[in-house]
């Protein structure tokens, strides 16, 4: 084990005894102890891990798209495995239900009278693996819990765990037996990312370090789901200048107005992107937002809620399309100069 890791995991289990309160040294070991589980297991993808923290700690849910074969069920389960908390994977076919997911009410002849039996939904961290290849009714039983964090089923309404986080991988190629998700659930995901194919060198180290061994079976947890909890109230009361939230809400205005896009930006997408702003803020160490926060979170969290026009995609794919549209935004927006007031 490395020496690092095993170091910050006695200090974690040390504040957890004391039942200390977050400071900024633990909040940094703490995320430090994290993101170090997780590249254990992901080789040579530091900004992948670190936007999957980001968005467990600005409480959204992570969208990972793409190709087969490059990491991303990885991903999501060596975050899962580095927090302890209840986590469930589930596996979208298509005959997949929706009461698979939120859970049904059952007769109990015992007791005369209906029990609600959980479905997979109900766990701190839920893997939803390979999501586009569930029917879109199948895929909107997620919607409610992602956004309320709460299903309703026959009336009666039950509260998710907390924390609550649902990391989605999904392939973009459009192959037989995918369903596109819709707008509103593309909506309910907080950040989208790639995880593209690794360097030669870290593929390499891959062969050699995997041929026998499974990395994930090696990865513990460093953090407890109440101990995320803190984490998140850290991060959450991070400064943000009421100059930067205009800023924010100018970039979200131009998406919308934007003559190549169809669809921009949503007020969802404006409130997110500020709490991931706080998260990024707080793994930097700092107690405020610079504009820099919001500008490298804007892909994240805008691209895959925007639709360009078939006139700007103009032979380009459409991330391109909305990638050079993002830029135009991010040039065209005046960035505050004021950001501690």
């Amino acid at each position: 084990m490395d020496q690092t890791v095993s170091a910050t995991r006695r200090r974690i289990t040390r504040d957890e005894s004391d039942g200390q309160p977050i400071t900024a040294d633990s909040f940094e070991a703490l995320t430090r102890g994290i993101t170090r589980s997780v590249e254990r297991v992901i080789d040579g993808k530091p900004e992948a891990v670190r936007t999957a923290l980001i968005t467990l700690l600005a409480e959204g849910h992570l969208l990972i798209e793409d190709v087969p074969g490059v990491g991303k069920t990885v991903l999501a389960r060596a975050l899962a495995a580095s927090v302890d908390a209840s986590v469930h994977r589930i596996q979208f076919t298509p005959d997949l239900l929706p009461g698979d997911i939120t859970g049904v009410s059952v007769f109990n002849p015992v007791a005369r009278e209906f029990e609600f039996k959980r479905g997979a939904v109900f766990a701190n961290i839920v893997i939803a693996d390979e999501i586009n290849r569930s029917s879109p009714k199948t895929q909107s039983a997620l919607l409610e819990a992602m956004e309320e964090h709460q299903v309703t089923v026959d009336g009666s309404t039950h509260a998710l765990p907390d924390p609550f986080l649902v990391v989605a991988t999904q392939n973009p190629l459009e192959m037989e037996g995918t369903y596109a998700l819709p707008e509103a659930q593309r909506d309910r995901f907080m950040m989208r990312i790639s995880m593209g194919y690794p360097d030669a060198a870290a593929e390499a180290l891959m062969l050699r370090q995997r041929d026998t061994i499974n990395p994930l079976e090696s990865v513990e947890p460093v953090v407890t789901a109440s101990r995320v909890r803190d984490l998140i109230a850290w991060a959450r009361a991070v400064h943000v200048a009421p100059s930067l939230e205009e800023y924010t809400v100018a970039l979200a205005h131009a998406t919308r107005t934007h003559p190549d896009l169809r669809l921009g930006a949503s007020p969802r997408a404006t409130l997110q992107l500020i709490r991931a702003a706080k998260v990024r803020a707080a793994l930097d160490g700092r107690g405020f937002v610079i504009p820099d926060d919001l500008t490298a979170l804007l892909a994240p969290v805008f691209a895959h809620r925007l639709i360009p026009t078939r006139a700007a995609a103009g032979g380009r794919s459409g991330a391109e399309a909305v990638a050079a549209v993002l830029a135009q935004v991010a040039a065209s927006v005046r960035v505050p100069l004021a950001v501690r007031t």
